[in-house]
């Protein structure tokens, strides 16, 4: 790799490396150590194309759930199936991963600044800004970046667009899954809202068992399927869907309680 050689964002992937290195080492112990992260199906990870990927996630941390994924997918590209153990794996990280982050966030501090360099693609939400809610169209330069993205490589999306559980998929997702016609994978994750607060920085509680569960790639009929179909695979593959309220765990009951009295305070 070229000392100079930038991705098609003009992030060189020099700095990038060192940038995912040091962050994936100062990380690690928040995964292994202070919590443990329990990883389902990762030998998915390895089965995929290099390129032309979309994860779709629920949403718990700002941060934190995307550093996971991180320390995941390179994990198991380095042969390790279903555990993050032995940090050496990010010596040679996957640079083209990119993650959809809101615009805001990425600029609100000097760590995110720096996270953004290791992969954000930053997009302005057409429905919040300011912690007021908005209505604005969509800029089209941010779907350019999207698709820019999903040519060079692996893009993480959390489609609800929010922390707050069960609130609704927006369309958006799956009018990029119906006219990209990536590979489309679906991950859950659990434990990180106990783990860490709303921004995913600080810890918060230590011991918690964190999952993470890769599943199967969608099976989508990109051509047939109406946005409203895809919404709704989106929203039983990431748990999101309202019949799952009916099964929430006594846990996620507890943690919404903690929250509540967070915000009290």
């Amino acid at each position: 790799m070229g000392l100079f050689k930038e991705n098609p964002f003009g992030h060189k992937l020099f700095l990038k490396k060192w940038l995912i290195r040091i962050l994936g080492v100062l990380t690690h112990r928040r995964f292994r150590g202070f919590n443990e992260l329990q990883i389902e199906g990762s030998e998915i990870i390895k089965n995929l194309p290099d390129t032309n990927v979309l994860f779709i996630s629920n949403h718990q941390t700002y941060f934190a759930d995307v550093v996971s994924m991180f320390h995941v997918f390179n994990a198991s590209l380095s042969g390790r199936v279903d555990t993050i153990k032995n940090v050496g794996y990010l010596w040679n990280p996957k640079l083209n991963i990119y993650y959809v982050a809101a615009k805001e966030t990425m600029k609100s501090g000097l760590l995110p600044k720096i996270m953004a360099y290791a992969g954000s693609i930053s997009i302005e939400r057409t429905w919040r800004a300011e912690g007021k809610d908005v209505n604005r169209q969509v800029k089209m330069s941010d779907i350019t970046n999207i698709s820019k993205a999903l040519d060079d490589g692996w893009v993480i999306t959390f489609p609800q667009g929010t922390t707050t559980p069960f609130k609704p998929i927006r369309k958006g997702t799956a009018h990029i899954i119906k006219r990209y016609k990536p590979i489309v994978v679906p991950i859950v994750i659990d434990g990180f809202r106990r783990s860490f607060d709303k921004k995913g920085l600080r810890i918060k509680k230590k011991n918690i068992l964190q999952t993470f569960e890769i599943k199967k790639p969608l099976d989508i009929d990109y051509d047939n399927e109406s946005i409203d179909d895809i919404v709704e695979k989106i929203e039983y593959a990431i748990e999101q869907h309202p019949s799952f309220l009916k099964v929430i765990s006594k846990k996620e009951l507890q943690t919404q309680e903690e929250l509540n009295q967070e915000r009290r305070w």
